[in-house]
């Protein structure tokens, strides 16, 4: 493939943006290279300025659960814009959309839309915080929820692929009120609650993580957090801004049947515009100003444009049924490619969980971020590039997910499967 003018575009953007990207893992730094820059996208597919033709299976990191401009969703947008792009009082198509989040996640009892994920884990911690009149928050290793100060400590996502587990920038005193612990690591929560319980505000967790690859909860993690935040009257925060109508209609709480006492939803509810979201326990959202002492506020929170892409895009999901196509079609690729490197004699440890997938280059099963970091990123970063001469895109990094929308056709993923044998022939 020729990639001049990507290259190009490339030098100019590092003279003017940071890195010539607006977020880390744009910059191909996990795999190498030079970022390929975009024209247009339809359906399953993007191309580049050179004329490229891609697969996505990145899909926004996740946000397009229906593909590239999807006609709906365009036609919502271009009839929002019409009428305003801002007005920063309410309108009826806000209280329309949380509705349709509601419907699916009964546990968010009050919402709050905001303009981002990391917005979204920022004000639930704070509202945890300040429900409980505490200031310990626990998270885990590897899971990533944000950029906000308190959080960035073990971070998963872009801080795991570019080796800075912890931000500079980000005062000791902040961070002092975090404790990171080993995901699935049921024990390792009991003894810190035994010794800080009268401590701990809340834990936040991303029930299925989709920022150090995708890693599933064992067996009685989740219910375990549930038990320890009742019995030591902490909140228990769900960071489903990945998982969030990705795993299933109902999120990863639906799946595994838990009910956070918060939840924190984005990408997808925006159908690849920019928002966010919070809720959960009246109780608790009650707090949030103009109600209570807790203050978050945006100009831009429930902006018209975002709001009516995410009415078409939840509408959608709602009327479609897309999910057990989702899921089916996830399993071929991924037990596809399992069997693919199995035959070629590659170590693969392949996961899948409804539209999310990952494969991680190595023997053995991962389970949290330790297992996760023993994957040979050297092997991945030639699988990338291979396959995106074969014109499939895949996450520019070991550590992120992988995404399938429905506009994914069975055609595309066996396509997907027959260039991933080849590629693995290579490796």
């Amino acid at each position: 493939m020729n990639h001049t003018k990507s290259n190009q575009l490339f030098a100019n953007a590092q003279k003017y943006l940071v890195g010539g990207v607006n977020s880390p893992v744009r910059a191909f730094r996990g795999v190498g290279g030079t970022p390929f820059f975009v024209t247009h996208g339809k359906g399953a597919y993007i191309w580049d300025v050179d004329g490229n033709r891609y697969l996505d299976y990145v899909c926004s990191w996740g946000a397009l659960l229906f593909g590239h401009a999807h006609p709906s969703i365009v036609t919502s947008v271009q009839s929002a814009v019409e009428k305003g792009t801002s007005f920063g009082i309410p309108t009826a198509q806000e209280t329309e959309l949380v509705q349709l989040i509601r419907k699916a996640f009964p546990s968010m009892e009050k919402i709050r839309l905001v303009n981002s994920g990391t917005e979204a884990t920022m004000s639930a911690i704070r509202v945890a915080r300040g429900f409980t009149k505490r200031n310990i928050i626990i998270k885990f290793d590897g899971c990533y929820h944000g950029h906000g100060d308190s959080l960035l400590v073990q971070a998963g996502s872009g801080a795991m692929t570019l080796g800075i587990p912890d931000s500079a920038g980000v005062p000791a005193d902040f961070a002092k009120h975090t404790i990171s612990l080993p995901y699935n690591d049921l024990n390792a929560v009991k003894k810190v609650f035994r010794k800080l319980g009268k401590q701990i505000a809340g834990i936040i967790v991303e029930p299925v993580c989709g920022n150090m690859g995708v890693v599933l909860p064992q067996e009685g993690f989740l219910p375990g957090l549930r038990d320890l935040c009742t019995q030591y009257d902490a909140v228990l925060i769900f960071d489903e801004v990945m998982t969030g109508f990705r795993v299933a209609y109902g999120g990863a709480q639906s799946v595994y049947n838990i009910n956070p006492d918060l939840t924190t939803l984005g990408k997808i509810i925006g159908g690849g515009l920019p928002i966010g979201v919070y809720g959960g326990r009246k109780e608790i959202m009650d707090l949030v100003a103009p109600l209570g002492p807790v203050y978050q506020a945006g100009t831009l929170s429930g902006n018209p444009i975002s709001v009516a892409a995410g009415i078409a895009m939840l509408k959608l999901a709602a009327q479609m049924k897309v999910y057990q196509q989702l899921e089916k079609r996830t399993k071929l690729l991924s037990a596809g490619i399992q069997e693919a490197a199995k035959k070629t004699r590659v170590p693969l440890f392949s996961v899948s969980i409804g539209s999310m997938f990952c494969g991680f280059f190595t023997e053995q099963p991962v389970y949290d971020y330790a297992t996760a970091k023993l994957s040979d990123t050297k092997r991945y970063a030639k699988y990338f590039h291979l396959m995106l001469e074969s014109g499939i895109y895949f996450a520019p990094s070991q550590f992120e997910a992988g995404f399938v929308s429905a506009a994914h056709t069975e055609q595309d993923i066996e396509k997907t499967i027959r260039a991933s044998h080849k590629v693995f022939k290579k490796l």
